[in-house]
């Protein structure tokens, strides 16, 4: 079994909202095959709880706006450190890099179809190792600073 048309359709709308809002890593998995209760996740992620948010807002205003679709489920809202979006038919996934590190769902789902995307989806491909690596040439030039 693989994800229908609509599932497909769902992820690439999705992918674009987290791309335009500036995720990192934007991946997403065809599951159908593992799971019944759903066809896809989408994984993405965001340097800060506020980012996670705003990609989470614009993925659900989206899908709503321009496929008519719904979340039957939100969840992680209140902390923003991990979102999940339930469409049933997708499940989305947004999450503080800290967590997409820590938890690392791509090792649970690697053996999983992926699911081609929209290129500036694809294009947010080691955005958060980008991020990573500035973060600490930041940080090390502060702590050379202190160090004078």
């Amino acid at each position: 079994m693989t994800a229908t048309d609509r599932s497909l359709e769902l992820i690439n709308t999705a992918a674009q909202a987290a791309a335009d809002k500036l995720a990192h890593d934007v991946i997403a998995y065809d599951v159908s095959d593992v799971l019944s209760i759903t066809d896809a996740f989408l994984l993405a992620s965001a340097p800060n709880d506020r980012q996670v948010k705003s990609i989470v807002d614009e993925i659900e205003e989206r899908l709503n706006k321009e496929l008519d679709a719904k979340p039957v489920r939100r969840e992680g809202d209140r902390e923003a450190r991990w979102v999940l979006l339930d469409y049933v038919d997708i499940v989305v996934h947004v999450q503080h890099s800290e967590e997409r590190v820590f938890y690392a769902l791509e090792r649970l789902w690697k053996d999983c179809p992926e699911l081609e995307l929209p290129a500036d989806a694809k294009a947010t491909r080691g955005k958060a190792e980008e991020h990573a690596r500035v973060l600490a040439a930041e940080e090390a030039a502060d702590l050379g600073g202190e160090l004078r």
